[in-house]
Parts: structure tokens; sequence; C-alpha cells
């Protein structure tokens, strides 16, 4: 200890104590005056030793401060004298005699009365806590890298969170850049990345102290693509590419020319130091051996270097941030594969039909379940679908093919709307509970779990009658749009989502005028919106537009880049069959009148021109008709409607559907059926509520299409 003098007014035993205290105690103390002058201190104090006693007693703490903020120090000191209240722990940081080294202390200071001669002073307690703060900071990063990093199922997002969480803890600037191949969701290619790797600078940050032109010069040459992400290829034999070669971080404490990797032997560290950067590092991030990517801290206002601690910290880190950029990869892999899915199980392209117009629009987001359909059907109509699989993923795509393929099957056994949806209502139902047998996890004491499964909204449009029936599973009400652009909801009884093995369907009719557009969507495309309900309303009127311009126009109204779930919007315009493209004759239930109905139909194919088909056509109309009176039950009617192709339609009252067999060669009869499917472009059978209709399509001369 060193002592300005004998100390009035202390005894023996406060001698020794006081002795102990400046002596042999943990901490630094001074004893200062009313004037903030030393009067004792403590030798063995942090950035004291070798400093000869005179340069210290009877000095302020600034003239001979070891670097922490002495102004601060003598404000709080003149406070407790001013106050007489003592200052207990307040937190002080600093550089500490070696330049490149910070020490933070925690400082306590007591105001204290000279026995003597009355004079006030202060004792202030100095303890060195720069470890323990240290300690503190990187369990402070290490939980906010475990709190904030990986929060979302992005890459881009997680190595954006990564640079915010090391900037200005760890690092003045912090480059992340990944693999391309890992932002695709490519699988991972354990082994080394050549340098040739295009990497994506997927996050840039830098601190308050890094100089202007640091950006420039720390990610090396890249350019920005059409996602809008710097493509590089890094520089040859620099930190960043080792590392990313054989996974290894790498440290340059010293970026001169005693370091590793000096600037006069590299342009890029010569760029680096001329930056300002004096101190990187450069951290792969690696999982399961596979490297995704690396990430670059850069020291320029802070002036300690880099040590092997930090290395260690900046490892931790790293690897945290990796495994959320692993996991956002596979879900981008799992994503694209179920979009691409879904893609191929949507259709192509619509049919081109003479009696509606189409137009739709698919916005994917999430590789949810949404699809469409437009389906060609016997008598010149034509089934409209659009549904909606709950859910996301490969699992949910595979279940919309399956739904739609089975609807395409129902519609093209002409069965009603609502009956339809009855049917695909079970069909759904099963596919549930073959998802939940081979999911343990989905079953409940043994028994398949079934729900909701998919919404699905089916329309039938006849040209002919100009009429529309459809029924609604679950599934948003379609609109209206008449010809004068008044848009109107459908009005029609919701049945039960599909999958409940149980729903009961009712259907709705309404007369369409020439012109009108049925609107169908899925909920995607509103999220429930009434602002964005307003705008589709809006979109509609406008009847001038070809359809697919409104397709457009309702795409930029409504396409939202933060929305959560897919979006499916379908528009019909009806073009109903004038009144000479479809004819109508009540037979008899005769034998007798066969011939007669060829008779019918040639003049009819005469006064329209198709004298081409005449003789198919009347063969298949006498196999038809015969078919009906042997066969079926009064009344019989014929009718010929002249389309894209000719359809030839045969009703009478009875349910027995025809079945076609191949005859033996010494049967006379029996082949029937097989002329009309050989001469048919298509045929089959439509069921009503009472009796059936047997229908043949045939395809039109080609100087007639």
């Amino acid at each position: 200890m060193v002592d300005a003098g004998p100390y009035p007014g202390t005894g023996a035993s406060d001698t020794a104590v006081l002795e102990a205290l400046f002596t042999q105690g943990p901490l630094g103390l001074f004893l200062l005056d009313e004037h903030l002058r030393v009067r004792r201190y403590d030798t063995s104090a942090r950035g004291l030793r070798g400093i000869a006693a005179e340069r210290v007693i009877g000095r302020t703490l600034g003239e001979f401060g070891s670097g922490l903020d002495t102004t601060k120090l003598a404000a709080l000191a003149q406070e407790t004298l001013r106050t007489g209240r003592p200052l207990l722990r307040h937190t002080l940081k600093g550089p500490a005699t070696r330049s490149d080294e910070d020490v933070t202390v925690s400082v306590s200071i007591f105001h204290v009365d000279d026995a003597a001669d009355g004079q006030p002073g202060v004792l202030m307690a100095v303890e060195d806590v720069t470890e323990r703060e240290a300690a503190r900071a990187r369990l402070e990063l290490l939980s906010d890298t475990y709190r904030t990093v990986g929060t979302t199922l992005d890459a881009m997002t997680t190595a954006r969170e990564l640079a915010s969480v090391l900037v200005p803890a760890l690092a003045d600037a912090v480059a992340v850049h990944l693999l391309d191949a890992v932002l695709r969701g490519d699988p991972h290619r354990a082994g080394r990345v050549d340098a040739g790797e295009p990497l994506r600078r997927a996050a840039f940050l830098k601190g308050t102290s890094t100089h202007a032109g640091e950006r420039d010069v720390i990610d090396g040459q890249g350019t920005v693509d059409e996602r809008g992400t710097i493509l590089e290829t890094l520089s040859l034999a620099t930190p960043f590419t080792r590392s990313l070669e054989d996974a290894t971080p790498r440290l340059v404490s010293r970026l001169d020319a005693d370091g590793v990797w000096p600037p006069e032997l590299s342009e890029h560290a010569r760029a680096l130091a001329a930056a300002g950067v004096h101190s990187l590092m450069a951290v792969p991030l690696v999982v399961s051996d596979a490297v995704l990517g690396v990430v670059t801290l850069y020291r320029s206002g802070q002036p300690q270097p880099y040590t092997q601690q930090d290395l260690d910290l900046a490892i931790q880190v790293a690897s945290r941030a990796a495994l959320g950029i692993d996991h956002a990869s596979s879900y981008a892999r799992e994503r694209n594969t179920a979009m691409a899915l879904q893609r191929h199980l949507l259709p192509s392209r619509t049919p081109e039909l003479t009696t509606v117009e189409t137009a739709h629009l698919y916005l994917p987001v999430s590789a949810g379940g949404d699809w469409f359909d437009v389906i060609e059907l016997s008598g010149a109509r034509v089934g409209l679908v659009v549904g909606d699989v709950v859910g996301h993923g490969i699992e949910v795509a595979a279940m919309m093919g399956r739904l739609r393929t089975a609807l395409r099957t129902l519609a093209e056994l002409d069965l009603e709307p609502d009956e339809l949806l009855t049917h695909l209502d079970e069909i759904a139902a099963r596919l549930a509970s073959e998802n939940a047998d081979a999911d343990a996890s989905d079953q409940h004491d043994g028994t398949p779990a079934r729900g909701r499964v998919a919404t699905c909204a089916y329309a039938v449009y006849d040209p002919v009658k100009r009429r529309l029936t459809l029924a609604s599973a679950g599934h948003p009400a379609p609109l209206l749009v008449s010809p004068e652009g008044e848009v109107a909801t459908v009005e029609v009884d919701v049945g039960p989502a599909l999958g409940t093995a149980h729903g009961t369907y009712e259907t709705a009719t309404y007369g369409l005028d020439d012109g009108a557009v049925l609107c169908l969507y899925t909920d995607g495309l509103l999220a429930g919106s009434d602002e964005a309900a307003h705008t589709l309303r809006r979109v509609l009127t406008h009847q001038d537009r070809a359809l697919s311009e409104t397709a457009d126009a309702i795409a930029y109204a409504l396409a939202d880049e933060q929305a959560e779930d897919d979006a499916v919007l379908l528009l019909a315009r009806a073009r109903g069959l004038s009144d000479d493209q479809a004819v109508h004759w009540d037979l008899p239930s005769d034998p007798s009148v066969v011939a007669a109905a060829r008779a019918l139909a040639g003049r009819q194919l005469a006064a329209w021109g198709l004298e081409a088909i005449t003789f198919e056509t009347e063969l298949i109309i006498s196999e038809l008709v015969t078919n009906a009176i042997r066969y079926g039950e009064g009344p019989v009617s014929l009718r010929l409607i002249r389309d894209r192709h000719l359809t030839c339609e045969v009703t009478d009252g009875s349910n027995t559907s025809p079945h076609m067999r191949r005859a033996h060669d010494t049967e006379e009869g029996g082949r029937g059926l097989y002329l009309v499917m050989s001469m048919s472009y298509r045929w089959g059978t439509r069921y009503a509520a009472r009796g059936k209709t047997v229908w043949s399509q045939q395809s039109l001369p080609s100087r007639t299409e």
C-alpha cells in the first residue's frame, strides 16, 4: 500500500484493517479527497502495476487513468461526494493498458469523512469483471441465437437473422453466403465445395463503425439476377474458399504483413485492409458433413483482434444457423416437389369449346391442394370444377390428384352434380382412411379418422337449354355476372365438405343468358378479406373484356406476396347453341319407326352440309333406336346436336344399361353397339330420374370444322 502520510484518528487495529484491505483484498481501492485527488491506493490494482507512486498520489484519476472513461468516473465520485449516497456495482468498459484489449470493471463509491480535519472524501472500489462480463456476453449471444435464428422455414430469412445476431455483438460486419443449390432445395452433397461453386449473398449487415466502402470489397464480385440476390463465385485461395473446401473454420487474427493472409500477396486482402478490416473469421455452415455456405465476420471499428475464443463462439452460432438453413432447404425441396407434382396434376390447358369461353388463374404459394377442371360432357354440355384439399405438401398434392381423377371419372358417367359429390365424398373418406392407416399417429382407438378432406364446387352448363346446374361441398359460393355486368352470389345450399362419408347435397339451377359469366374460386383468393371480395366484384363488372384479360386483372389486383394459401380462379362465359344447332324428334315405340328416324336424320344432315357422314350416322341411329324399342320402354326420342362434333342421342324410359359384348362368328346379332363404338369418337349412357339416354359423338368433316 502507498500512503500519503499518517492518517490521524486511526488506531493500530484500524490501520491493520486498512492495510489488509489495500494489500490483500480482491478489489482495487482508491481513497480520494474532496478534490478527487488520490490519497491512498492499492498498487496491485490492474493498470497501475509498475507505475511510480509519485505519478499517482496527489493526482486526479484523469491524470493517470487506465483508459477507462475517467470523466464519467469523476462525475460519479463527485455525485457521491455531494449527496453522501453510495454508488454500488456500476459497470464501465474501456481500453486497458494495451490498446487491443478492453477491460470491464465494476465500480462502487462510498462517502468518507476525515476524522482529524473533517474534510470529506470518497473511497472507490474497482473490481475487474472482464472475464465475467465476457462470459455473460457469450451466453447472451448464444441465447439470442437459439431464440432468434431459424424462426422460419426460409433460408434467406435465417441468413439475415444470423447476421443480425452477430452484429455488433461479435462483428462490425457480417456476410453470409449460401450455395445456390441449398436455396433451390437440391439434395445436399457431402464433401468439398469447389471454389467455383456458385453462391448467393444471402445476407450482409454492417454496424455503424464500418467504413462506407466496406461492403463493396468484402464480398467479391457478383451480379444481381432475377431473384434479387447476388450470384457470386468467391476468389481462389481465400479464407472463405478454404473454409468451403475442407469445412474447417479460418481465423485471420491480423490482416497485415505478419498474418497468414498478407495483403501484399492478395488483391482481396489488400482491398479489405484498405477498407479498414484488421481481423476476420470465416466459418463454414455445415450439417452432416455437407457444406451449405460460409459466414464471414469482420472487425474494423473494434480495435481488438479475433481470438480462438471468438472463433469457438462463432462456430457454435454458425452450427445453430446451419441447422435452421438445412431445415429451410429441406422444406424448399419438399415444397418444390409438391408444387411440381401439383402442376403436373393440374390441366395444362383447358379445352377450346364453342359453348363456353374459359379462363383460369392459379396462384401457387405453399403447394396446397387447389385445383380446377373443365370437362367436356355429352350433349355439348360442360363440367366446371374448382376444389381445395385441406393442407399443404406432397401428400396433399397427391390427394388432390386422386380426387381430380375420381371427379373426372364420375363426371364422364354424366352424373348430376349432387349425385357426383355424394360419390366423391365417399371416395374422399376412403382416401383419408387409407392415409390414416398408413400413419399410426393419425389413428384413434384403432379407427381411422374421417373428417374434412376437401371442398369442391361442381357445375354443369347445358348450352342447348341454356341452363346451369351446380352443387357445393363446403366451398365458397360462386359469383354470377350478367351480360350487363351485374354481379350476384349464386344461391346454393352448401353441403358438408368432402370426406365425411355421409354428405348430402342439393343442386341449384339457373338460366344463363349468352354472355353471362360464372366465377368459381377457392378461399385463398380472398383470404377472408371484405376488401378483396369487393375488388373481385369490381373487376368482374367489366364485361367488355376477354376472360383472359379479366383473369389477368384479378391477378394484378389480388395477388399477395404475403399470402399463406394457394388460390385458384375459374371463369366461364356462356355461349348457348342456336335453335338450328339442335333438333329433337319424339318417336313412337314401334320397330317400323327406325326407317323414319334414318330419313329424318339424313335430311337434317343435308341441311347442315354433313352429307359426308350420313351413312355412318344413319347406321348409328338405326342401332340406337332399335335397341331402345326392343329392350327399353317408351317414350323414345331422337336428338341431333351439331357443335364441334355431331352428337346423336336416343332416349327411352328404361334404366337398363346397354351392354356391349363380343359376338361369336356363328351369331347373327350382338354387333350393334360394337358398330356404334367403332364409328364414334365417343359414346356412352346418361341416366335421368326416369329413363336413360344413349349417345354417340362423331367427328365432323375437316372442311366444316
